[in-house]
């Protein structure tokens, strides 16, 4: 602990050195995002560069704008507001420093990494296996950091904001990890440790809860401390904010499955997921408007202050986003939603509007109090703001159009069942000028982003670095309990109750049902009793406990773990036999994996879906529903979430060898109004066939069964089978190298959609039909 009654200088040079870093990764994620937005409209803009096409560059530009300049806007306010709400210099500036340092290490390498194809196929989670041991790494050592600071810190009493960075952090390394977990077959490339349907909700566990916990929670402990701080007005609700922070931790992690409705996860999941989607309204507005009411009696500030503006404008778009998320959550939303343009006009709401406009707040607020001067300019913050403002509203106006209209057009069917817009390139060349429109929205949004970059780049030129300092006068007194008793409160007990009966009376059936109904209710009524009569309160609690950092962490991580447990754990070791339906995957040949692998490292998974849905416009369309079985031993899934292409889970032998061929080196010829750009590169590239034996040795272990043969002999199959493609080109008038990358993804996309009927569910269907007889 710091010695009482002396000065503290706070370590402000990291989080000066982390906000200029974000600036500088926000100008590098949005000028990628403002060139794969034109490359959607004008193909040629890929300019037949494999490292510029538009499968590569989007998970660039992904990753960028969340780790990248999210990220290191984060870090600058968790350590800035950290050390002033404990009155603690951060512990360790040798921490500090490689927290800086190895972060932006991490970004170079996903920033040269990502461009050359080197991806695990995931979206946000497409860095290869060292880089994210790295990040792991380098998040223990923020973790260190940040709770050793909270252990030496002056002011035992954490403050709410604290509470959500404890939230993050704990939460944001469970997740990571998990979904990270994969086996290496070489130095940049891996299989993940799920498949199929398990990858898929594990994926989106972590993906929805990385907007959760990376984009969200500490963003709102951000609000929390700057904008009563801006404003010089008190939180509106302390109260108010324990309900949303806990309400929140525990609730969002169970919302992931509502990305994968109407897909082949089993049902109960997606049902749950949509019901815990919808109960985030509550704790999201709540937030929300805790926020905006802070803001009650200096709403006249807004006129002239630029960091109020911005604050106040993207509390907003989080109260919109918000909304917005659980509404798209509705199963008959998400049937005309989900792989829309919608989906995209909400994501960037939310990043642009919430996350983007709090980062220019904070940074307005920041730099004249970090170089000590005034703001350069207050013009041009305000031509900021309203440029963003423009500029976000012409860009989610123009993709929740474009995308009500696609979801309308690719589910158009007439009475008779015959699609009323055959053609996907229809739903594409109709869409274009809202495509158009998006381009404008983000390069005004990008526009006013560098103008904030000068406007911050001159108030440091006209200031001096300096570090804030404080005068310590030792510790308050301490009221604080320990793990016992933070764990064993019967405020925790009571609700551990109430959660464990309420996911048995949800799951469960019969006797076990009602029975957990009626406890259910008799603990509610117990629990109001005694506090009644014992006249003591979940608030004289919880302030002690928030004098205990440990036993609050601790609950924190159990308020997280429980909805992976319940929602994970059933999947992970269910029967094979009680979920896969009459369809089973054929293991992919030698070539076919390899093949697959390419189609990840180009990043067709942006573009193209392989899972269709059970719509009549969608099985007419594309083919039969898909099953469960069918992706058993895809590590990793490929079911996609965005439809730029048509879907392909039954693409294979819909078209000879030769369109494909011709599809990859000009798209053009095939596709006339296409967005695809071309592929000649894989037409020159050779097959890694020498790194089959180790890639299929990791599916075996994953439990793929590949027939068991020398390495050669996998070698041999791949190159025996590219062989006969190139024949059969040769026949259709067209020369190709058999050991060309081409010819390994024509053999995979030639093989999507094929299966095996399934022996246990076939014969069970088989006898029911006997019986009916």
């Amino acid at each position: 602990m710091s010695d009482p009654n002396r000065p503290i200088e706070y370590n402000d040079q990291v989080v000066r050195n982390f906000m200029l870093a974000s600036i500088l990764w926000g100008v590098v994620g949005m000028l990628v995002g403002v060139l794969i937005a034109a490359q959607l409209n004008f193909r040629f803009l890929n300019f037949n560069l494999e490292w510029l096409t538009f499968g590569r560059l989007r998970p660039l530009h992904t990753n960028a704008a969340i780790f990248a300049f999210v990220g290191n806007m984060m870090f600058a306010g968790i350590y800035h507001s950290t050390q002033r709400l404990v009155k603690a210099r951060l512990a360790s500036d040798f921490l500090s420093n490689l927290h800086f340092w190895g972060w932006q290490f991490i970004i170079v390498c996903a920033a040269i990494t990502l461009p050359l194809g080197f991806s695990r196929g995931k979206e946000y989670a497409e860095l290869v296996w060292p880089i994210n041991i790295l990040v792991a790494l380098i998040w223990v050592v923020f973790a260190i950091n940040f709770f050793w600071t909270l252990a030496r810190r002056n002011e035992r009493s954490l403050y709410v904001a604290i509470w959500f960075y404890i939230a993050t952090i704990v939460t944001v390394a469970m997740l990571y990890i998990v979904n990270h977990l994969s086996i290496p077959t070489s130095l940049l490339h891996s299989y993940p440790i799920f498949g199929g349907v398990q990858d898929a909700l594990v994926q989106w566990w972590y993906g929805h809860n990385a907007v959760a916990f990376f984009l969200t929670t500490p963003i709102l402990g951000i609000m929390y401390y700057y904008l009563p701080k801006a404003a010089n007005r008190p939180v509106y609700s302390y109260k108010l904010s324990v309900v949303h922070f806990w309400s929140l931790v525990f609730i969002y992690i169970w919302a992931g499955p509502h990305h994968l409705l109407y897909t082949a996860l089993p049902g109960w999941l997606q049902s749950l997921g949509m019901i815990f989607s919808l109960m985030l309204w509550a704790p999201s507005w709540g937030g929300m408007l805790n926020g905006l009411l802070t803001l009650r009696g200096a709403w006249d500030k807004l006129r002239t202050d630029p960091v109020l503006k911005f604050f106040a404008a993207g509390v907003t778009f989080y109260g919109m986003s918000t909304f917005e998320g659980p509404l798209l959550s509705i199963k008959s939303v998400n049937a005309l939603a989900h792989y829309t343009d919608w989906i995209i006009g909400h994501v960037h709401g939310g990043t642009l509007g919430w996350n983007g406009f709090m980062a220019a707040g904070m940074f307005y607020f920041l730099a004249p109090k970090m170089w000590n001067t005034k703001l350069y300019s207050k013009s041009l913050a305000n031509m900021h703001f309203w440029l963003g403002l423009v500029g976000i509203l012409l860009y989610v106006a123009s993709m929740w159009v474009s995308g009500i209209t696609q979801g309308l057009m690719l589910n158009g069917v007439d009475k008779q069942g015959v699609l009323a817009y055959p053609s996907f390139l229809e739903t594409l060349q109709s869409i274009r000028p809202l495509m158009a429109t998006r381009i404008v929205g983000g390069g005004l949004y990008f526009i006013g982003f560098l103008i904030m970059a000068y406007n911050i780049w001159m108030t440091i030129r006209s200031g001096e670095a300096v570090n804030g300092v404080f005068e310590s006068k030792g510790e308050d007194d301490d009221h604080s309990i320990g793990l016992f008793g933070g764990l064993f409160n019967y405020s925790i007990l009571y609700c551990a109750a109430v959660i464990l009966f309420s996911c048995l009376w949800m799951f469960a059936d019969g006797i076990l049902g009602t029975l957990s109904m009626v406890l259910l209710i008799a603990t509610c009524l117990t629990a109001i009793i005694h506090f009644k009569k014992s006249q003591a309160t979940f608030s004289d609690w919880h302030e002690r406990l928030l004098k205990s950092s440990f036993p609050f962490t601790v609950l924190v991580l159990l308020a997280v773990l429980i909805g992976g447990v319940v929602q994970i754990i059933p999947l992970v070791n269910v029967d094979r036999d009680t979920v896969v339906e009459d369809k089973i995957q054929v293991v992919y040949t030698p070539l076919e994996l390899a093949g697959r692998d390419i189609y990840v490292s180009e990043g067709c998974y942006n573009c193209h879906s392989q899972m269709i849905r059970p719509f009549v416009a969608e099985v007419k369309r594309y083919g039969d529903y898909s099953r469960l079985g069918e992706s058993l031993y895809d590590h990793p899934y490929q079911w996609g979430s965005r439809r730029t292409g048509p879907d392909l889970a039954r693409v294979g032998g819909k078209y000879p060898n030769s369109w494909h061929y011709e599809h990859m080196r000009n798209t053009s010829n095939i596709s006339p109004h296409s967005n695809m750009p071309n592929y000649p590169w894989l037409l020159k590239k050779k097959t890694d066939y020498a790194a089959l034996p180790s890639k299929i040795s990791v599916q075996k272990t994953l439990g793929v069964p590949f027939p068991e043969k020398e390495d050669e002999a996998y070698i041999e199959e791949a190159k025996e089978q590219a062989r006969q493609i190139s024949e059969n080109l040769k026949e259709l008038g067209i020369e190709s190298d058999p050991d060309t990358q081409v010819i390994a993804l024509i053999a995979y996309l030639q093989q999507l959609g094929k299966s095996a009927d399934y022996g246990p569910k076939l014969a069970e269907a088989q006898n029911s039909n006997t019986e009916d007889l």
